[in-house]
């Protein structure tokens, strides 16, 4: 059985960071690319990087330069290191991954942003 746990969400004052972790089983980790989205209220679910099986990320432009992608194959974990949090951050945020057919989504963990 397929299961992507994330944690490390909580509150951070505009500024700060946190680091959110995605821990996976029931899959051989390396060979998955892994995705982060997160969802805002009121709003569509947003890609906001990716860490290719090889460990090359690529972000989208809202977090570019901000956020941070790294993988342990080793311990099955992907890491979403946040920095420089402001308010529209403030989301759900998910660890995916897919390959071929397959689809796999945690519960998320949410992030607010506030002071």
């Amino acid at each position: 059985q397929v299961q992507l746990v994330e944690s490390g969400g909580g509150l951070v004052q505009p500024g700060g960071s946190l680091r959110l972790s995605c821990a996976a089983s029931g899959i051989i980790f390396s060979i998955y690319d892994m995705y982060w989205y997160r969802q805002a209220p009121g709003k569509q679910r947003e890609l906001i990087g990716i860490i290719t099986n090889g460990g090359t990320p690529n972000y989208a432009g809202s977090v570019k330069g901000r956020f941070a992608l790294s993988r342990d194959n080793a311990k099955k974990m992907v890491y979403l290191q946040m920095n420089i949090l402001k308010p529209e951050d403030t989301a759900v945020y998910y660890c995916n991954t897919r390959r071929g057919k397959e689809d796999y989504w945690g519960h998320g963990t949410q992030v607010t942003v506030s002071s």
